[in-house]
């Protein structure tokens, strides 16, 4: 088993970390210029999604139209899938390589509330490898693929964070915590998963069911100018921000997060399953963004097997935010963080601006099977939960 490195205390500490530092305090690395997506070269040549059948009324479900006009673009090499004004319900949608997917202002995506328009796809979830419903909008082992525009996508989540809450009430009770989260399976709102330049500029996104944006397995994404807020009709559980997973070469930049979980976050993999995979996160850039309500404005772990390293975070500023730099992980976990550089950070209305915590949630971190259950016979990622090592 690959131990956790508890050198990751002191590197946090010796890090240029400052409250108000100088710009000259912002590191620069080689590796820094290779960061984002590399190429944003479609054919404009554009295809409404309304000559494919779709209608803008908030009521027809488009999620086939939508795919059609997204499949014709990319079969004739690609271009710009867009929307006449409208508000478009759909389930999960999946973008080509060599598209464009242009949300314009006066356009607004709702997803759909039942859960089996959101096809299952093999993913990782919170750690773990597993089946789970596909995001609103995917972009999986795709390259070259854009999703840009001023317009909305509503997750319309409000519906799966009720599903979570009265799930709670069952197993907590029980001792099973630590698996409701991957039972109450619940759509993300954009997923980037084994992708190379993928770019992500101007939408605005809220209320999704889980996760609202997730950077998996991938390299060489930008995400840019975006805002997310999740608090509205409520507060949705584990709505965070911009998850980034196992990947690298990732820019952050311009952007604003209100949520109910971490609002810029690293991730690697948890437990035996992390381990077993093995990937880090990785050269990351991080910078210019602004996070209100959340529990973190920068965020590492809890997933942490696989490792996150060369991590560059400046000119961010948190308001409000439950905590400005978080670090959290369990010692069973496994994987090292280092070279973490963050500068020019600024916080107001933070209550606790440096958080390491190493053994964070207990009750979730830590998989036990309660008495009374038969480890052959539960579900396939029950057992991938419970192990702690390989």
């Amino acid at each position: 088993m690959k131990k956790f490195s508890f050198i990751f205390i002191f590197i946090i500490v010796v890090v240029p970390l400052t409250m108000y530092a100088k710009q000259s305090a912002i590191p620069h690395f080689s590796w820094m210029k290779d960061v984002g997506a590399k190429t944003f070269r479609t054919s404009n040549k554009t295809y409404f999604v309304n000559d494919f059948g779709a209608i803008g009324d908030a009521v027809f479900i488009c999620t086939e139209s939508i795919q059609k006009a997204i499949d014709q673009c990319a079969a004739n090499g690609g271009g710009i899938v867009t929307f006449h004004p409208g508000i478009y319900l759909t389930g999960s949608v999946f973008i080509k390589s060599n598209v464009n997917f242009n949300i314009p202002k006066g356009t607004m995506l709702v997803g759909s509330q039942d859960i089996a328009d959101y096809t299952e796809i093999p993913t990782r979830v919170a750690g773990i490898e597993m089946s789970w419903p596909a995001a609103l909008i995917n972009i999986t082992g795709q390259e070259n693929a854009a999703i840009t525009g001023d317009g909305v996508i509503n997750g319309n989540g409000k519906i799966f964070w009720e599903k979570y809450w009265n799930m709670r009430k069952e197993y907590d009770p029980k001792g099973l915590r630590w698996i409701v989260d991957y039972d109450c399976k619940r759509p993300r709102g954009i997923l980037i998963s084994d992708c190379k330049n993928v770019t992500v500029k101007d939408v605005v996104l809220y209320q999704p069911g889980f996760w609202s944006l997730h950077i998996l397995y991938s390299n060489h994404v930008t995400v840019d100018n975006i805002i997310i807020s999740n608090n509205i009709e409520g507060r949705g559980p584990s709505t965070d921000g911009v998850d980034i997973d196992s990947s690298s070469k990732i820019l952050i930049q311009n952007s604003n997060i209100n949520c109910n979980d971490d609002n810029f976050c690293l991730k690697a993999g948890r437990d035996a399953d992390g381990l077993r995979v093995n990937r880090p996160c990785e050269y990351v850039v991080i910078r210019n963004c602004v996070a209100g309500y959340g529990a973190g404005l920068f965020t590492c772990g809890s997933e942490t097997s696989g490792g996150i390293h060369d991590i560059v975070v400046y000119n961010m500023k948190a308001v409000n935010t439950a905590c400005g730099l978080r670090f959290k992980s369990t010692v069973q976990r496994g994987g090292t963080i280092e070279n973490i550089y963050l500068s020019d950070i600024e916080m107001v209305g933070v209550h606790d601006p440096l958080v390491v915590d190493l053994n964070w949630n207990p009750a979730y971190s830590t998989s036990k099977l309660p008495d009374g259950y038969n480890p052959d016979s539960i579900p396939e990622h029950w057992k991938k939960c419970s192990k702690t090592s390989i």
